[in-house]
């Protein structure tokens, strides 16, 4: 995995500066420690920041090409599963390679296939390709947007990165938000809408899109979708290849030059990664699997069960780290680490966060980065294969806002009412929401209860998904650590798109064809433990710090936050003196997430130098 950048500039002469497109890669350097590379042309400049995970002496960046007397540059961040597979045809086609990197293949393919050579990739990535003869960028994003990237037009150009900081760190483009990039950060936040780059002018590239740009403009293309169709497979054939398509996945995505472990919690996915990669590596020679999971210090005494999170992890890990003979570590935080680290995550994402489920997550990467450069998580299977509790509650199939943000009233509450004047909060994220249902590959013939599953799928995976894959790679990479998500494969996403509802909540339990799928591969025990999200801290003093700070912040008469928070609403929630039940975000984020996250917003308003238009 690595960082990107690039500049496009008709009027200028890029090669006179230099310095920008610098500052611009070495902001990206924790996404790339080991190398950094950079190619500049009159017009364009691309610079790269590498982590070294296949072939360090062939995989250098930017890549450079020449085919029928034109020169192409690469740079590239991401990594292909079926590289061998790609090699193969492009060997057959007459092509030759220096040596064994994804990097290479991945131009080749472009070479010989242009735009076409999409349709030919499994798996993640953001890259671009500089034409220097035809004076033409072209930008690709991966299927499901594993891996980020932003642009920005300007008057003369166009700029390109892997991360805001980098977009932002260039003197064309100021951190400033509009109404919309107001309305995201109170609205939707932590969350994203999929394309909005939050500041004036910046725009993502969404997921399954390439963008290609010259002198006569920017054209964007989508090159994936879902497509609904009927499922034809019964059920035993269901069941096979879901398997089949998992455990090819991670098969698949533990290739790698250097050393690779999994994330292990005990639940359902993660444990089926781990079952599945430790017979496999040691057939490639790896005497064991090494996993780690992540708890609190003051879990065990504090820890209280609910419907989101019915009993900790720490048995069940100990359970399938002996059962797959892997050398297991915990990593514990403590609540001073989970408060310091609220600043690292602001800066790692760009924007106000998930709290301490970032900070725990960038902490956890952190250690692990100590002995591994790839870890492999189950992050994602919730969303494809239906794992939530909205899934199987009518209210929120019924309603007309996204499930994770039923608290909407109560949390803009806590804005001044000149910036609900402005943001006009309920329209807002209503909008949104019809948008992303008008989206929704409807399936003709299908009866309204089918109908609203699978809209309540395609919001899972592509809203709120989106905003955990963001945080997976931001708070990952911020730490050089690369970590592969097999439950991605877009494969396994089209094939489980159309299995109907009754096979995926098979034997009337969540998940239920992927528990079938996983029957030899998990212990029966495992295989059908209840879903628990990603762990948090339930110890009070995390409460109590995170109160504690908010309460100094509104003490301060210059803290930005007051410019755009109810301060006497904000002053009543921090009189109390205990958590409530009050999930303002998803499962996991309560009240001391929620001061967490209006800390964030204060140091991402004034660290960043932020200006509300």
């Amino acid at each position: 995995m690595c960082g990107i950048a690039g500049w496009i500039d008709w009027q200028g002469d890029i090669t006179e500066k230099i310095g920008i497109l610098r500052k611009m890669k070495d902001v990206l350097s924790h996404r790339g420690p080991d190398e950094a590379g950079e190619w500049y042309s009159r017009n364009a400049g691309l610079v790269h920041r590498r982590l070294i995970v296949i072939d360090p002496a062939g995989g250098r960046q930017p890549m450079i090409r020449e085919l029928a007397g034109k020169q192409y540059v690469l740079v590239y961040n991401g990594e292909l599963y079926n590289t061998e597979e790609i090699r193969e045809k492009l060997l057959k086609k007459g092509h030759t390679f220096k040596g064994h990197s994804d990097t290479e293949v991945l131009l080749m393919a472009y070479l010989e296939w242009g735009e076409d050579s999409l349709e030919h990739l499994n798996g993640i990535y953001a890259f671009a390709v500089w034409d220097e003869q035809e004076q033409s960028l072209f930008l690709a994003r991966d299927r499901l947007g594993v891996k980020p990237l932003f642009f920005a037009r300007l008057k003369n150009g166009l700029l390109f990165a892997s991360e805001l900081k980098a977009i932002i760190g260039h003197p064309a483009v100021e951190p400033r938000l509009t109404q919309e990039g107001l309305a995201e950060i109170i609205t939707i936040g932590p969350g994203r809408t999929p394309g909005r780059g939050i500041f004036a002018g910046v725009e993502e590239l969404k997921p399954g899109y390439y963008l290609t740009y010259n002198q006569g403009g920017i054209s964007l293309q989508e090159y994936w979708k879902l497509v609904s169709k009927p499922h034809q497979d019964c059920l035993t054939d269901t069941v096979e290849r879901v398997r089949e398509l998992f455990v090819d996945s991670v098969e698949r995505q533990l290739v790698s030059d250097m050393p690779i472990c999994t994330l292990l919690s005990g639940g359902l996915d993660s444990s089926a990664i781990s079952a599945v990669a430790s017979p496999a590596l040691r057939e490639r020679g790896f005497p064991q699997l090494h996993t780690y999971s992540v708890d609190y210090e003051g879990n065990e005494q504090f820890f209280r069960s609910n419907s989101f999170q019915p009993d900790s992890d720490h048995y069940w890990v100990e359970q399938v780290a002996q059962a797959i003979d892997s050398r297991h570590h915990q990593v514990l935080l403590s609540n001073e680490q989970l408060v310091k680290g609220l600043s690292a995550a602001v800066y790692a994402r760009d924007l106000p966060g998930m709290a301490d489920i970032d900070v725990s997550l960038y902490l956890f990467a952190r250690e692990i980065k100590k002995d591994f450069v790839v870890a492999v998580s189950g992050e994602c299977a919730d969303e494809i294969f239906g794992g939530y509790p909205w899934f199987y509650q009518q209210e929120a199939l019924e309603a007309e806002f996204f499930p994770w943000t039923r608290f909407l009233a109560e949390r803009m509450k806590l804005f001044s009412p000149e910036v609900i004047a402005i943001v006009q909060p309920e329209e807002y994220i209503k909008n949104r929401y019809r948008e992303a249902l008008a989206e929704v590959p409807l399936l003709s013939g299908e009866n309204r209860a089918a109908s609203r599953i699978r809209a309540m799928f395609y919001l899972n995976l592509t809203r709120w998904m989106a905003g955990l894959l963001e945080r997976k790679d931001r708070m990952s990479m911020y730490t050089g650590l690369e970590i592969r998500v097999p439950f991605c494969d877009h494969r396994l996403v089209e094939y489980t798109w159309n299995i109907p509802w009754w096979m995926k909540n098979y034997g009337e339990q969540r998940k239920g064809i992927l528990r079938a799928a996983l029957r030899g591969i998990l212990s029966e025990r495992v295989r059908n433990r209840p879903k628990n999200p990603y762990p948090r801290t339930f110890n009070p003093a995390y409460f109590r710090a995170t109160r504690d700070w908010l309460r100094e912040i509104l003490t301060n008469r210059s803290a930005p936050l007051l410019k755009i928070v109810n301060e006497q609403q904000v002053k009543q929630l921090t009189a109390w003196s205990q958590d409530l039940d009050l999930p303002w975000f998803g499962q996991l984020m309560r009240l001391p997430q929620l001061f967490a996250y209006l800390i964030q917003l204060n140091i991402w308003l004034e660290e960043y130098n932020i200006s509300i238009l």
